[in-house]
């Protein structure tokens, strides 16, 4: 694509900026010229020393070229008049430099020609002191302090630019390494998980022959339920095993783990390792032996729609009438649980006084069962039709939801019988 050329005054730039701080100079110098009789030689010798002085602030070269003009206009009025001394001249609208010139015609229009390197009629061989590497006569002290000066800018700005791609290329350097261990934690729990939903199918023959001891309760008292085959060898590989859940159609197909934390899977795997997906996991307080009334599971809702980052499916009712159902296995027994009330929730303070579904594990009674069902089923986005009776078994699926500080997205479901 052809470069696209930026001149201004007869002098090119390079960038955008450099061309945008020469039109500011332009528009500065033009000010100048329309509020400075140059006709009058006293009115040429403050601005000459007004300029000189830094009066006015130019970004670019243009400052220095419009210095350059006005003293070749001092000259000229020197060598044309020096009888005149520096006592000044009768202000005359017809410049001496430039004949011909119509009255009331501004001298500046004329000299642009100065500021592009290009000499006015009349105006050569007369050089009045030696040219400076731009092709500019001025004085030799005033020329090397304004090199000086450009030298000093375009080293800042130098300095300035390399600042600024090392920053970039420390970003994107911090982005590609954070995106390439995240991409990595991700393979990572896929892996993990293939190969254990594998070895879930997979028959145990070799499991049920070897003696995995007895099984305990978090209260340490032995049990002497049969672990179903398909868990056996997946047990063998970590004890902190207690079921499986599945979702048609998602993500959502993990083993569960259980500890005394509730804080540990929220960053390590099921392997112990540290991992930011964590780990679909039930809450410390809930038992499968006895069992509890409700059986809660909380999981990560991930960007990359592992662990429960697809749960929130079910915020559409047309999903949730294509799905209906969540299988939900612990070690000991299958279970099939048809979805109820879907609601969005939060973590309240202790000392609110308002129902905290994370709260409601065991039902002591039948009232206070049925009162959970009522508040459940009052947050709920849409009616299912599915309600549940004291004595009932359900589980209750958790995680984030983003709309809110500490907000949850929960889909409860209840147990029914196989068909």
């Amino acid at each position: 694509m052809e470069r696209k050329v930026l001149i201004v005054e007869g002098r090119q730039f390079r960038t955008e900026s450099d061309y945008a701080q020469a039109k500011r100079d332009k528009e500065l110098i033009d000010k100048i010229r329309g509020e400075t009789d140059f006709g009058d030689r006293e009115a040429l010798e403050r601005l000459r020393n007004d300029l000189r002085g830094g009066r006015y602030k130019f970004m670019t070269l243009l400052g220095r070229d419009f210095l350059d003009e006005v003293e070749e206009l001092l000259k000229k009025s020197r060598a044309d008049n020096p009888a005149a001394g520096t006592a000044g001249r009768r202000p005359d609208a017809r410049h001496p430099g430039f004949p011909g010139q119509k009255k009331g015609m501004r001298a500046g229009s004329r000299n642009a020609s100065l500021a592009s390197g290009r000499q006015a009629p009349g105006q050569a061989g007369n050089s009045g002191g030696k040219k400076n590497r731009f092709g500019r006569q001025s004085s030799g002290r005033d020329t090397v302090v304004d090199e000086r000066f450009v030298a000093e800018e375009l080293r800042k700005r130098e300095k300035r630019r390399k600042l600024t791609i090392f920053v970039c290329s420390l970003a994107a350097a911090c982005c590609l390494g954070y995106f390439g261990i995240y991409s990595y934690y991700i393979y990572r729990t896929r892996s993990t998980y293939q190969k254990m939903s594998e070895l879930k199918e997979k028959t145990a023959a070799a499991a049920s022959q070897a003696d995995t001891g007895p099984l305990y309760t978090l209260d340490g008292d032995p049990e002497d339920r049969e672990v179903l085959d398909e868990y056996k060898n997946l047990l063998l590989q970590n004890k902190k095993l207690i079921g499986w859940v599945k979702i048609d159609d998602t993500n959502i197909d993990y083993p569960v783990m259980q500890t005394s934390d509730n804080e540990y899977y929220l960053d390590h795997n099921l392997n112990q390792e540290y991992d930011k997906n964590g780990t679909i996991f039930m809450d410390k307080d809930c038992d499968v032996l006895k069992p509890s009334t409700n059986y809660i599971l909380y999981g990560h809702h991930m960007k990359s729609g592992q662990m429960f980052g697809q749960l929130d499916l079910y915020k559409k009712q047309s999903f949730y009438e294509e799905h209906p159902y969540i299988q939900f296995d612990t070690i000991y027994e299958k279970g099939t649980y048809q979805v109820m009330y879907v609601f969005r929730s939060r973590v309240y303070k202790e000392t609110e006084i308002v129902f905290k579904y994370y709260q409601f594990i065991d039902a002591n009674s039948e009232q206070e069962f049925d009162s959970n069902m009522a508040e459940m089923a009052e947050m709920s986005l849409y009616d299912t039709g599915v309600t549940a009776e004291y004595g009932d078994q359900l589980l209750t699926l958790s995680t984030c939801d983003y709309q809110e500080t500490d907000g949850r997205f929960v889909v409860v479901a209840k147990k029914i019988a196989k068909e």
